[in-house]
């Protein structure tokens, strides 16, 4: 579970709560119309710009927003830093009998690869290709939120028009003026509620996450073909320590970070 992103979400709303309640009546700021219009025309619209089978996608994509769990790259470091020890002392081969199912499923992969004897192009290629696979999926879940926080707003602006037109319409009913002003005011009101606090920030939450997970299957890709290459254990971890900060360094042979 992230709790950054459940404690921003909790505090930002809570400050906005908390300033409504203070200068009047939370009741205030509900309005049926308008959320018909902003939250029910950003969802419509969003239908109306991808398929389907990728609108359909959203829980999940929601789900890994919140409940995301981050990879152990100093767990990954060590297995191929100790399996490259292994594979120099007793070869290739031997690499099969250390395969873990608790492998990240990236370097699983490029290790039975290696096993199975593909060359060190092919290695690189499969699994480049699925580096691009990930990468695809991630862009895209990010971009439906994305795309959503350019629709909510100007759902916003289409509320407040039919907001106004209604109120010029009936300048001679003083009663009809009130909740016309309010669809006006609520639904940008809404409509910048949505973009601001819950789609654009979880688009770049997951545009983050996604960059994350590239640098840790980069360092697997390069540390499978270092494997494959022979490379000394010691360089193969400097390589993988460089994709770190320093103060992430993690050092294998002394059983300590720097």
């Amino acid at each position: 579970m992230d709790l950054a992103t459940i404690i921003g979400f909790v505090a930002t709303f809570g400050m906005i709560i908390g300033a409504i309640l203070v200068g009047g009546s939370l009741g205030d700021f509900l309005d049926v119309p308008s959320i018909l219009i902003t939250v029910g025309g950003t969802f419509t619209a969003t239908f109306i710009t991808y398929p389907f089978s990728e609108v359909g996608k959203l829980p999940k994509v929601i789900k890994h927003a919140f409940l995301y769990k981050g990879t152990e790259v100093s767990s990954i470091i060590r297995e191929i830093v100790e399996t490259a020890q292994l594979a120099r002392k007793k070869g290739l081969l031997s690499i099969e009998s250390n395969l873990k199912d608790d492998s990240h499923p990236l370097l699983r992969l490029g290790l039975q690869l290696v096993v199975d004897g593909h060359e060190a192009k092919d290695v690189d290629q499969i699994l480049g290709t699925e580096m691009e696979g990930m990468k695809e999926r991630h862009r895209q879940g990010a971009d439906l939120f994305g795309t959503m926080g350019l629709i909510s707003p100007a759902m916003g602006l289409i509320g407040t028009l039919i907001g106004l037109v209604q109120m010029l319409k009936n300048l001679s009913d003083p009663s009809s003026i009130g909740p016309a002003m309010a669809v006006a005011l609520l639904t940008t009101f809404y409509g910048s509620l949505l973009a601001n606090i819950i789609f654009n920030p979880i688009a770049n939450k997951l545009k983050t996450r996604s960059q994350d997970e590239e640098t840790v299957k980069s360092m697997i890709v390069t540390g499978v073909l270092a494997i494959l290459s022979g490379d000394n254990p010691r360089i193969i971890e400097h390589k993988l320590n460089s994709f770190l900060p320093k103060v992430q360094h993690v050092d294998v042979f002394n059983a300590g970070a720097e």
